[in-house]
């Protein structure tokens, strides 16, 4: 069982890291603000105008720990690793499957009901917690398509059908995102629909960011099982996009990424200060709103839940490595096909 590692986050403009013996020291105007042991930190993210050292650098890529550096918006600027590890082997079987239409739609689909079938759980606890029976009327209806979706995925015709099914699912289910805000948020931080590169509003901010962690979550687990995140199965390989990994986060959008900014938002821990405007329209999660998040996103991940195929209890950010164990179980034949986690 791989152990469940902090990521550190640093944010403060300014900082820099260096390394002190076995310890990462982060430093401010040549002050000491922070000094972590390396065995704790599985990986690294900076975001802004972060300085560190080559030698801190060279430590990392020889221990496997990735480097990720976000910009102050926490968009994605570029991730640093060490050697490639894994299984060569296991790689080849990886690409082998993506160019088999047959395995390939069946994995595709298999991840896609897994965010479907997620997504419809939280739309339904939703539900049954709302005071208004309108919008329990309307959180059902968006269920329900979920629901249909699951029961075309069972079939697949082959990936540009699944990305079909699951675009239409994705619809429903933004078209009611607000419905699981409470009443006297939606005012304040308003939603007008899915809107990213940039996010338009407040919530899909707050939803970006969130993803943009989770992301580099499930790639740093891709990597620590050997597969390449650059290679997926749902969505197209492209040059630079960790493909893979945009497949594996599906799973986990909504009952981790999505239920974790309602709550944030329900209970006024995340508020309209914690924003800032940009030129274009665009909006961003300030300072002050990225360190609230990033630190409920860390106490989220300690969480433990029930995982179904495994049949015990493990933390929330092992998931994705439990999940990427799987699939490559899979790829290599020691498994009939990929599980989704399904959080109940």
């Amino acid at each position: 069982m791989k152990q469940l590692l902090n990521t550190l986050y640093v944010m403060t403009q300014g900082a820099y890291l260096s390394l002190d013996h076995e310890t990462v020291r982060v430093e401010v105007g040549g002050e000491l603000k922070l000094q972590v042991p390396l065995h704790h930190l599985g990986s690294i993210v900076t975001m802004g105008n972060v300085m560190i050292s080559p030698f801190f650098l060279g430590k990392c890529g020889d221990d496997g720990r990735a480097v990720v550096i976000l910009d102050r918006n926490g968009r994605f600027k570029c991730r640093m690793v060490g050697k490639t590890s894994g299984n060569v082997l296991l790689r080849q079987e990886q690409y082998k499957t993506v160019q088999d239409e047959t395995k390939n739609t069946a994995i595709a689909a298999s991840m896609t009901a897994g965010k479907v079938k997620n997504a419809r759980n939280v739309l339904m606890r939703s539900a049954r917690e709302a005071a208004d029976p309108a919008e329990e009327k309307l959180l059902r209806k968006s269920a329900d398509v979920q629901a249909n979706a699951l029961f075309h995925l069972k079939t697949p015709r082959d990936a540009d059908h699944v990305r079909g099914l699951e675009g239409e699912a994705a619809a429903a289910y933004f078209d009611v995102f607000t419905l699981m805000m409470k009443p006297a948020e939606r005012d304040t931080l308003p939603m007008n629909g899915r809107n990213r590169r940039p996010p338009l509003d407040p919530v899909n901010a707050l939803i970006s960011f969130l993803y943009t962690l989770l992301l580099n979550d499930c790639i740093s687990a891709l990597e620590g099982v050997g597969l390449d995140p650059q290679m997926g199965f749902l969505h197209v390989p492209r040059p630079g996009r960790p493909s893979l990994g945009l497949d594996l986060m599906k799973e986990f959008r909504s009952f981790l990424a999505d239920r974790l900014a309602i709550t944030l938002i329900n209970r006024k821990q995340v508020t309209i200060e914690h924003f800032e405007p940009r030129p274009g329209g665009a909006v961003y999660l300030n300072e002050k709103g990225r360190k609230e998040v990033v630190a409920s996103y860390q106490k989220r991940k300690q969480e433990e839940v029930d995982h179904p195929l495994l049949a015990e209890k493990s933390p929330i950010g092992l998931l994705p490595h439990l999940q990427a164990r799987l699939l490559a179980r899979h790829l290599r034949g020691d498994l009939e096909s990929y599980v989704p986690f399904v959080h109940a």
